[in-house]
This record gives structure tokens, C-alpha cells and sequence, in this order.
């Protein structure tokens, strides 16, 4: 299909709410000059992307935002003051797609899938904000996607994948330091906004900069509330700009916000695969138009032939008495006289155990310290990245092959898939049996959870068959 043909299609197929699927575009994007960006918000989050790209010498030529007093994002940056903006993502493509090389997507979770599908179905480079997905099957469709695009690179924004501390995890690991692995347990200080509460029975005028049907999206519509009117987070926005996490119909609560970063280090040295099985072992109450309070979710992970199958706990929020829902301290801590930190990773392996420290596994290290010192330094068996906005960046340019971008959606996606299980899981409120392609056989029912139709007209502009 033809630019043309494509252009032409999106400019009336939009308003007439289809959808269109074909092959996989091979597009030719022009790696000497300057590439084209543009951007599916451009507040909050999105300023790390906006300063990248320009930084890195991309010129932007459109973008989509649906809160207006958040423009200056792109209009207040040097050669970029004449992009076109809009608070509709469906226009940027309508009106751009033909001229746009590079499309970053930092929406709330909800609204990352269709922008995303679109830009990697018509051949345009996509970097998409954690989690790629709102739900498990729409990751899956963007991991099949990527494979059916081989000219597009993409890359999912969980910074802590170009850092060097899974890495040096990794290399410790394989370095037979704590022997075959059996079980990871994380844990998170999340969530830090308003979550467990019902949905509210009042409604607020929408403000005047804020396009509310585009910001609900694919979601069913609902009246727009700005503010708690009372409890514990009285005068605490209840939507807009951040507190949407908690809320089902738009976020994924700490594991959406925080499991990308806190467990890729678990998919990045483990190769996972899709995760066995999925249950909720512990709430502070069942899931209703928000998460709970406090949540633990245990998985499951097959054996491969290079190691035996293991277990993932993941720990987030208060428990029911208030204290932070986290582990217990491993006896080799206390040995050196240390606690958990309040954000972390515990690994337990047949021979030794492993702490690590932080939401971006930046600091792993051997427990006790006198094993620590037994052990030494691993010996370095992966290569160092430039930087999580440059590896792709680069890629895209052709300076490297694709899957330089080491969070592509290929890998990225069956990662989020396995993170969007656990909160299947808790919305299910049992315990999920999968097989290896990722697909609920306990109950197929709840294959349907894994799923939410988009409301008319805010689905794909284009997929790929």
C-alpha cells in the first residue's frame, strides 16, 4: 500500500472509526537528514522524551496532547515552535503519518496501545512509555507486530534496561555465584498516590485546556472529577494529571508503574518465557474501580535447559495493619547487620542469595558481605549501553541494527504481558494457569479479562495482519 493510498485512507477511515490491517510496511526512512518526530503527549513524563529528541537533533513537525496548557512542551523549544498540535492522537497520524520517521507515546497506560499500533503498522519507529500496554493481549499483539515489522524499531521506557546493574546481576549470576535460582522477590513503595478507593459519585467541569473525550480514550466515558472531596486524600486529584494509576480503567497501579523498572532484571537475565501460573496470594481488598491498598502476587516460570524453573513474589503497597508489604530480612542481612531497603530485590539461589537495592537494579550485590568478598568481581560477559534514548535513537538512524534498542517491544512485551498477569490475576481473584503461549487454560474465561474492546472509534488507525 502506498503512502498515498494510506494518507488517504487514515484521513477519512478515522472519522468513520475503522481500522484498517495489512502486511507489515517496509518504509524507507531517509537516514541522513534529520529525522521527523513527533509526539503523543508531550507533559509530565513525556519532558524526558521532548528533551531528548531535541537534544539528539530531531525536528519535530506535530504532536498530540490533550492538556493544552502542557504545549509548551514542544512549542517553547528552539526550531520546534512551528509543529502543528493537537489534542486528538488520531490527527498527528492523519495529518502527518507520511512525513513522521520517530513517534514517542507517554499517555497514561490506557492510551498506549492504539497510538503505539499504529506507528509500528505504518512503518514508523515507536517509543512507547511503561507499560507498553494497558492490558496482557494488547502487548501480545504489539510483540507479534514488531515481529511482522523488521524495518521498525522500537523501544519501551524502562531506563533501568541501559543501565549497567542487571548487567553486572546477570554476570553474577552466570558467574555461578549463587548457583541455580529459585525465587525473586520484589518489592515496591508503590503505590504513592490515592488507590483502594470506590469510584466517586460526583462530577467537576471540565477545565478548559483539557480535551476529556480524547483523554479517556479507548476507556468507557465517565464523568470528569478533579479533586477528592474528602478522606485521607481530600483536595488529591483523582484523574488528571497522575493519580489515574490506581484507577482500572486507566492505570495499572504500582505493578503497571513501577514492575517494568523493578523486575526487568528477573526477563532480562532469566529469558522467562510467559509465566506458568499467576495468583493473587495476599489483597487488603478485592479489586473494584481502583487496586488495593496493598497486594502480593506470586508466579511462576518453566524450566529451560539451562536452568530449572522458578518462582516470582511481587510485593507492593501497606499490608493491613498499615506496615510496608515487603519480605522479611534474610537471615545473611542481619549477619551484616543491615536491613531491607524499601525498594529492592531479593534473589534466593540454591548456594547463595542476592540483594539488590532500588527500583533500577543498580546495586547488586552478593549477601553476606564475607561471601560477597569470597566471590570477587564477575568477570564481564555483556556489553555496556550508551544510554536508554541513544540506542534507539541510534537505530533508528541505522548507525545500528534495531535490536541495538534492547527494550524493543520484542522483548519488552512478553514482559509486560507477564506484569499485566498479575494484575489479571487480582481482578480475576484466582489463581491462572497459562501455557507457553500465554494463554489462560484453567478457566479460558478469563482470557476474555485480557482484553477490553476500545470504545468506538479510539482503536488502532492501522494494524498489521
Amino acid at each position: 500500500m502506498s503512502n498515498l493510498s494510506r494518507r488517504n485512507f487514515l484521513t477519512t477511515g478515522a472519522a468513520a472509526a475503522s481500522t484498517l490491517a495489512f502486511p507489515a510496511i517496509v518504509r524507507g526512512h531517509n537516514q541522513n537528514s534529520k529525522l521527523q518526530v513527533g509526539f503523543v503527549a508531550t507533559g509530565g513524563r513525556a519532558n524526558a522524551h521532548t528533551e531528548a529528541a531535541h537534544k539528539h537533533g530531531l525536528h519535530c513537525i506535530g504532536f498530540a496532547e490533550v492538556d493544552k496548557s502542557r504545549w509548551g512542551g514542544v512549542l517553547k523549544k528552539e526550531g520546534w515552535n512551528e509543529a502543528k498540535g493537537y489534542t486528538d492522537w488520531r490527527e498527528l497520524f492523519e495529518k502527518h503519518s507520511t512525513d513522521l520517521d520517530v513517534v514517542f507515546v507517554a499517555t497514561p497506560d490506557h492510551t498506549h496501545f492504539a497510538p503505539s499500533m499504529t506507528a509500528v503498522a505504518m512503518g514508523i519507529h515507536c517509543y512507547t512509555e511503561k507499560p507498553l500496554s494497558w492490558s496482557v493481549k494488547e502487548a501480545q499483539m504489539l510483540t507479534e507486530a514488531y515481529k511482522k515489522s523488521p524495518k521498525v524499531v522500537t523501544q519501551m521506557g524502562n531506563q533501568g534496561h541501559a543501565g549497567q546493574g542487571w548487567r553486572v546481576a546477570y554476570e553474577i549470576i552466570k558467574g555461578g555465584a549463587i548457583g541455580d535460582v529459585l525465587e525473586f522477590h520484589t518489592w515496591t513503595n508503590r503505590p504513592v498516590w490515592p488507590q483502594g478507593h470506590p469510584r466517586p459519585d460526583y462530577s467537576d467541569p471540565v477545565p478548559n485546556d483539557l480535551d476529556w473525550d480524547s483523554w479517556i480514550g479507548p476507556a468507557a466515558m465517565r464523568p470528569y472529577v478533579a479533586k477528592y472531596r474528602d478522606g485521607v486524600d481530600k483536595g488529591k486529584p483523582v484523574y488528571h494529571s497522575f493519580s489515574w494509576r490506581g484507577v482500572v480503567d486507566f492505570g495499572s497501579g504500582a505493578l503497571g508503574d513501577m514492575a517494568c523498572h523493578t523486575t526487568d532484571g528477573i526477563y532480562a537475565i532469566m529469558d522467562c518465557g510467559y509465566a506458568a501460573s499467576a495468583e493473587p496470594i495476599f489483597m487488603t481488598a478485592p479489586v473494584g474501580d481502583q487496586y488495593p491498598a496493598g497486594m502480593t502476587v506470586k508466579a511462576t516460570y518453566r524450566a529451560k535447559e539451562d536452568r530449572p524453573g522458578f518462582a516470582t513474589f511481587w510485593y507492593e503497597g501497606n499490608k493491613t495493619d498499615g506496615t510496608p508489604n515487603m519480605p522479611e530480612a534474610p537471615p545473611e542481612l542481619k549477619e551484616d547487620n543491615r536491613e531491607l531497603p524499601r525498594t529492592g530485590n531479593l534473589i534466593i539461589g540454591t548456594k547463595g542469595k542476592m540483594l539488590v537495592e532500588g527500583d533500577y537494579w543498580n546495586s547488586p550485590r552478593i549477601i553476606p558481605e564475607s561471601a560477597r568478598k569470597a566471590f570477587g568481581k564477575p568477570e564481564k560477559m555483556l556489553e555496556r549501553s550508551p544510554g536508554h534514548h541513544e540506542e534507539f535513537i541510534m537505530a533508528c538512524r541505522g548507525e545500528k541494527p534495531r535490536e541495538f534498542s534492547q527494550s524493543n517491544f520484542g522483548y519488552s512485551g512478553p514482559m509486560t504481558a507477564n506484569i499485566q498477569l498479575g494484575n489479571l490475576c487480582a481482578r480475576a481473584g484466582k489463581r491462572l494457569e497459562l501455557d507457553e503461549q500465554g494463554n489462560i487454560t484453567n478457566d479460558p474465561k478469563i482470557n476474555a479479562l485480557a482484553w477490553r474492546e476500545p470504545r468506538k472509534g479510539h482503536g488502532p488507525l492501522a494494524t498489521i495482519i
